[in-house]
């Protein structure tokens, strides 16, 4: 898979980078600011992007994640660690892994997106969490996956 990592921490960035390399995916670009995540979406195609809340120009994420879910047709799912700022319809996203994330949960959510596009199934009709608290989970109502 092409995989979009939209992420304003380098850190955070350079870990992400490694998880996706390490299962054999390729990563298109790491854009910290909205602009960015729209040019390279722009430049190339993506089939899953994941995307913080806020990045380097604000609560823009939301914002992008819809642009890249409908327009360029990616799978989305937030890196966030508030996920709070997540309007309710998900931003036409398909999760979230909750930060600070584990390297499992990570790797989960891109099995989960690997599995669906290969028998056809679309992982987004049913925003559910892909990682949260039990505060969270109870407070948005949604399931768990990627759990150890």
């Amino acid at each position: 898979m092409k995989i979009l990592i939209t992420e304003d921490e380098p850190i955070v960035a350079d870990e992400l980078e490694a998880i996706v390399t390490d299962l054999g995916h390729q990563v298109i670009g790491i854009a910290g600011s909205s602009r960015r995540a729209l040019t390279l979406a722009q430049m190339t195609t993506c089939d899953l992007a994941l995307v913080d809340v806020h990045l380097s120009d604000g609560i823009t994420g939301p914002a992008v994640a819809r642009h890249l879910s409908e327009d360029a047709h990616a799978t989305v799912i937030f890196t966030t660690s508030n996920p709070q700022q997540i309007p309710r319809d998900f931003s036409s996203a398909c999760g979230i892994i909750v930060k600070p994330y584990s390297e499992h949960a990570v790797k989960s959510a891109i099995t989960f997106v690997v599995d669906c596009m290969q028998t056809g199934s679309s992982p987004r009709p049913k925003p559910r969490a892909l990682e949260l608290s039990p505060a969270y989970a109870a407070r948005w109502k949604v399931g768990s996956i990627g759990k150890p």
